[in-house]
Formats: structure tokens, sequence, C-alpha cells
């Protein structure tokens, strides 16, 4: 089969890899129907991710085809079309009752990190039926491709904010994961979600869609002009709650001073350099601070969600290129080119 691989030293390449095939009970062989790249795709490329192993095939958010189960799958059969978190779980270790998959003690971001991800023709799926979640009839492959990952992030990131009916929510970054965390907020009937973003058309695209209701472009705002800018709209507060999904130079610092005291600052974002937290300066404000990677056991929950019309993430696909073009794909995604937000990857073609 054709397959994505990075070689960890910031180079990418079609490979022809064989055909993955069932390792374990829990298994599961699925035909990639629609794959998408993701930011953190780009941070393995740079080296920012010190558990990714070299030579493994990239992706992790993907819907495809069951091929075939391993022995101990009875959930699933072939045939099902499937949307697939980017956490591979057991469901009964320590971390897994609680909801924590992330930590899962066997699994956790292992696609496209530590083993074969999606970029590929066919990938391996281990503990499928926690990983998997059927797609119902009337949803459409591209209508559920962002559920694994960045829906998954956006779902996450609103429900540990701790929303609440008539409060505050800014999020930071405008980006696919701002734009599915606005979404998934929403549903949790705020008074106000401020975007804020240095981009004045993903901007505009939150405004336009009815994601955000206030906007702040910082392309011209230090700091400072920031902070004032959301405690205008919040009476003088800050924000109830914040998500920092850009992962920017300065964005982290930006989150907690614009947070009221006592919020709670949801670190979703991914950095490739350390960040300072500087106690000294945000004592009294008392500050809840929750970051880690997503915890993508909602899929089920999710597909629920976009199969009664209630998340619609149509407005983040950008460009469909075939897999034969996938090194295209990349550069253009890592350009932002034509202001894209998400690619959508689509079967090798014969040529």
């Amino acid at each position: 089969m054709k397959a994505l691989v990075h070689d960890g030293h910031g180079n990418i390449a079609i490979e022809r890899r064989p055909k993955p095939e069932i390792l374990e009970p829990g298994d599961a062989i699925v035909r990639v129907s629609l794959s998408t790249i993701c930011t953190s795709d780009l941070h393995i490329i740079h080296g920012a991710v010190p558990r990714a192993l070299p030579n493994t095939v990239l992706g992790h958010e993907f819907v495809g085809v069951i091929e075939q189960v391993g022995e101990n799958v009875t959930a699933l059969t072939p045939g099902d079309r499937v949307a697939v978190s980017c956490e591979t779980f057991c469901g009964e270790c320590f971390y897994c009752e609680r909801g924590w998959v992330n930590n899962c003690v066997q699994g956790g971001w292992e696609l496209g990190c530590r083993i074969d991800g999606c970029q590929a023709e066919f990938v391996r799926v281990p503990f499928a039926e926690q990983t998997c979640s059927v797609i119902p009839d009337n949803v459409a492959d591209e209508d559920a491709l962002f559920l694994g990952d960045i829906v998954a992030t956006g779902q996450w990131s609103a429900e540990i904010a701790e929303l609440e009916p008539g409060c505050t929510v800014a999020v930071i970054g405008a980006g696919p994961v701002g734009l599915a965390t606005m979404m998934c907020a929403k549903l949790a009937e705020p008074e106000c979600i401020i975007a804020i973003d240095i981009d004045a058309k993903r901007l505009a695209l939150a405004k336009e869609r009815g994601l955000a209701d206030e906007t702040i472009d910082a392309s011209q705002m230090d700091l400072a002009a920031v902070e004032a800018a959301v405690r205008s709209l919040t009476e003088g507060r800050g924000a109830d709650a914040v998500v920092e999904a850009a992962g920017g130079s300065n964005t982290f610092e930006t989150a907690w001073r614009i947070a009221r005291p006592n919020a709670v600052v949801v670190i979703a974002a991914m950095y490739e350099r350390p960040q300072t937290l500087p106690l000294h300066e945000m004592y009294g404000k008392n500050l809840v601070f929750k970051t880690g990677g997503v915890d993508a056991n909602n899929l089920d929950k999710t597909m629920s969600l976009v199969k009664d019309g209630r998340i619609d993430t149509s407005c983040l696909v950008s460009k469909r290129y075939p897999l034969n073009d996938i090194l295209e794909t990349y550069r253009a995604f890592e350009a932002r080119e034509n202001d894209c937000l998400k690619m959508v990857i689509t079967p090798w073609e014969k040529r």
C-alpha cells in the first residue's frame, strides 16, 4: 500500500508499505476513506513531540471502512463505516476507568505518533471497539471526519472549562481547533463567546458562522490592549473561562491575563517551545489551569450531535487532495495557502 512516512529528521515521503495485519485480538484493519492533516503532525515533523517514533506512517484523524476484525471484536463488522479516535485506549486500566484515556497504560496518542497512522490506504486500529464509532447512515464521511481529534478536543475543552449558561468564554485561536471549540462551547449556552486571533479572515468566519459573538483582532495589539479589550466586554472582570487553542509565542500569557479571578484556563494547544508560568504575577487570581492532551473518548456523543445537526464542521474544509498529492497538501497546509483551515485527503488514485 501507499503511505506517508516521516524519518525523524524533518523529512516526509510517500513509501510503499505492507498492508497492516491483525496483531492483537482487539484490533481492526480499516480501509481509509478520508483523512486530514493536523498541526500536531507538523509538530512531529519538526521534532517537537519527543515520544514520536521515526519511520512511522503519519496521521491520526480519519474515517474509513472496517476490512477485518480480531477475534475479540464483536461490536464491529467488516463493511461498517467508522470514525476513529485519535487515541487508542483499553477502557479497563486505572486511567481509562476514570475517562482519562489520553494516559491509557496501553494506548493514548499512538496512531501516527508511535504506531503507523492513517495517512495511508489502510491502518491497524488497536482496541477497535473503544476507538471506533460507527457512522450512521444519514451522516456523510466528511461530516464525521474531524470527530476523532479536533471536535473531540473542542468538546473536551468545553467540558473541562466548566462552562455554564450565561458565562463568557474566550477562545484564543480561530483555527480548526479553536473553531471546533467554539462549536462545542455554544452547546453550553454561554452569554458570549469571544474569539481572539491575529487572522482577520478566520475571525470573520467565526462571526459569520455564528460561532463567536465578539472577535478581537490581536494582530496589531500588545497583551495589555488584548486584556483591556476582553475586560471591556466582561464588565471589567475578564473571561469566566479561557481556552488556549493557538499555541503562539505569547498566547499562553494572553490566556491567563484575560481570565477573571477564579476562572478556569484550559490549555488545549501544543507548544514547540517552553512556556513561562510567572506565579508571582498571577498571585491572587486563584486560577485553575487544565492542560494536556485531549481525552478523546467522546466519539459517540459528538457523532450524535452531528447526526442531530447541532455540530456542522463543513466550514473547516478548505480543499481536497488525493493521497497521491499528500506532499503538496502538507506544503499548502503548513504555508496556510489561500487561508486554508483543513485539507481533506481522499484515497489513492490510479493515474
